[in-house]
């Protein structure tokens, strides 16, 4: 079965440029994330963890 993907995949032309392409929206999405969860405000995290105990 993966014989006759892998044989389809090979005879597309530009298809290298796929996996490339997801590689650094991967990356980019999680450096994007890291540096929003870097900078995200002292205080806006203060109000979010005291938020479960508020009744």
């Amino acid at each position: 079965m993966l014989k006759f993907v892998k044989q389809n995949m090979e005879n597309i032309d530009g298809i290298e440029i796929y996996p490339i392409i997801s590689l650094l929206l991967f990356f980019g999405f999680f450096v994007g994330l890291f540096f929003w969860v870097y900078t995200y405000s002292k205080d806006s995290l203060k109000n979010l963890e005291s938020l479960p105990l508020h009744e």
